[in-house]
């Protein structure tokens, strides 16, 4: 007799004890997990706190089915709580704390969760928002004696917990897209994703192992930054670095002189910061083995100028939520400059026509994806996941081309590519060129549409401090006429105090097209003309 193969698939790991317990279980409990200026905390520390946090939800009504939202700025916390959230069965919402309340009311009445835990410093901030929103959550608040909850709830809980044995289809974290063209969705990720870009990724391609010493420009709420700066490290018994600070140059040269990690894990806004600061040939970061960059297109100008300032290498990679993490990456000893690289081992990317056809190579084409990290879909969005989640891909907005050798490039979303004159326009070519001259500081282009109706490129600018708008147009325009042919060029140049930003800290575009709409047109060619006002009435987002 032939025996009988199961047709369901494996039950994946529960993700707290994959990149947790299993620590303990290895004899890793007496190593740092996380540092801090203020100490150290060993994985045996993290995980107790984790189990009473894990108690504590759970008689607040946390379990499987449910959901808790984790609002914590990088504290050491961040991490007890959302194992703590998981080891319950309840998938855990990842919110950044600082959201405006709006925001946070929105939240909560789309995710529903049954419980949150936010700071002592920003708990009032929450309560206001939560009141007047139908089931709103219990709230503990960490970091002092204050609140609903405080933190000596999950001091005095038992700091022993059997954790919930998911099953294929029990979701873990629910991530948010970045939210670059609408507003931003709910991903809903399984325990497996988790496991599976760890793998193939971390392993695999940055070789993540137990000396590392890592840290992150993106906050942990962002899951580029769960990955790399928490559950990377974590799967082979490396050390993290946590500050709640804000992001800014200083903060991390500081951060590097301090705690001297072996990975940085980078975005290009901050890549430019770095580059751009005045001390910067004096740091030292000799520490590094390796930089990655992700969450927005990394111009090749920028790129060039982290090489020749500090010569560590860079990795450049694109990840989605829908993906979880990164699935298309240079290489260690490998990186193309103005380029992606090639798809993480386990992973397959496509690239579709307007035909629905394999574009052809330097032909761009609507980026597919797909392997063992799909999303489930959107929390509550059937609409919407019917047309991502296809026959097991991931259909994407992104729009990229494909080399000979199977590399790609990112040319800009779908709907932001333009066609100028019959011939496509990207975005991304446009904004690397802007990058590159000297006067400028950061850089976006968008398609407008003219009078007569036809669609033109416009560049949104911030000039560096102390450069004239005036002077910075000029040497734009020079630089446009060297190097891209006529058809490409913007057709007009905004400057603007500060560039809008998502709840990521990726640039606006939804934003800036509906400032382009809002500001009059009339004399808005020249620099100088251009309304800073544009940008004003959008969240000027810096934060990482």
């Amino acid at each position: 007799m032939y025996p009988i193969m199961s047709l369901e698939p494996p039950s994946p790991p529960n993700i707290a004890d994959y990149f947790l317990d299993e620590r303990i279980r290895e004899g890793r409990g007496h190593r740092v997990a996380v540092r801090t200026a203020n100490g150290e905390t060993t994985y045996a520390e993290l995980r107790a706190r984790a189990n009473q946090f894990a108690n504590v939800f759970a008689d607040m009504g946390a379990g499987p089915g449910k959901r808790v939202m984790v609002a914590l700025p990088d504290v050491p916390d961040f991490a007890a709580a959302l194992f703590g959230a998981v080891k319950t069965g309840a998938a855990a919402v990842m919110a950044n704390p600082r959201l405006p309340a709006r925001q946070i009311s929105e939240l909560i009445r789309y995710v529903e969760p049954r419980a949150g835990v936010v700071h002592a410093s920003r708990a009032k901030h929450f309560r206001r928002a939560r009141r007047g929103v139908d089931g709103a959550p219990a709230l503990l608040t960490v970091g002092e004696e204050a609140g609903d909850r405080s933190g000596a709830a999950v001091d005095a809980a038992s700091p022993e917990f059997s954790n919930f044995a998911p099953g294929p289809d029990d979701p873990a974290i629910l991530l948010f897209s970045g939210g670059t063209t609408g507003v931003p969705k709910a991903v809903v990720q399984g325990h497996a994703s988790f496991v599976n870009s760890t793998e193939r990724y971390a392993k695999g391609v940055l070789k993540v192992g137990p000396d590392d010493i890592t840290l992150s420009v993106p906050k942990l709420y962002f899951g580029y930054a769960t990955g790399s700066n928490l559950f990377f490290p974590m799967s082979v018994g490396a050390s993290t670095v946590r500050f709640p600070e804000r992001c800014t140059a200083d903060e991390i040269f500081r951060q590097i002189a301090r705690d001297r990690p072996t990975i940085l894990i980078n975005v290009p806004t901050m890549v430019n910061q770095m580059t751009a600061h005045p001390d910067a040939a004096a740091q030292d970061l000799g520490c590094l083995r390796l930089a990655t960059s992700a969450g927005e297109p990394l111009p090749r100008g920028l790129h060039e100028r982290w090489n020749d300032t500090f010569g560590v290498e860079l990795l450049d990679g694109l990840g989605t939520a829908e993906m979880w993490h990164v699935f298309i990456s240079n290489r260690p000893g490998q990186v193309h400059l103005g380029t992606l690289g090639t798809p993480v081992p386990g992973f397959r990317v496509s690239l579709l026509d307007e035909q629905g056809r394999e574009a052809a190579p330097g032909e761009p084409g609507r980026m597919r994806v797909r392997g063992g990290s799909l999303a489930q879909g959107y929390w509550r969005r059937p609409e919407d996941t019917r047309s991502a989640f296809v026959g097991g891909w991931y259909v994407s907005g992104d729009m990229m081309t494909r080399d000979a050798e199977g590399r790609f490039a990112y040319r800009g979303r779908a709907d932001d590519l333009l066609k100028v004159a019959g011939k496509w326009v990207s975005p991304a070519e446009v904004e690397d060129c802007l990058m590159g001259c000297a006067e400028v500081k950061e850089a976006a282009v968008t398609g407008v549409e003219t009078p007569d109706g036809l669609v033109v490129p416009e560049a949104f600018l911030v000039a560096r401090p102390g450069t004239d708008a005036g002077a910075a147009a000029k040497a734009v325009r020079e630089r446009l006429a060297e190097r891209l042919q006529p058809y490409k060029h913007p057709r007009r140049l905004r400057f603007l105090d500060a560039l809008p930003r998502t709840h990521l800290g990726k640039v606006d575009r939804g934003a800036l097209r509906a400032a382009d709409r809002e500001a009059p047109k009339s004399g808005a060619r020249g620099a100088g003309h251009s309304p800073r006002r544009a940008a004003a009435a959008h969240p000027r987002n810096r934060r990482c």
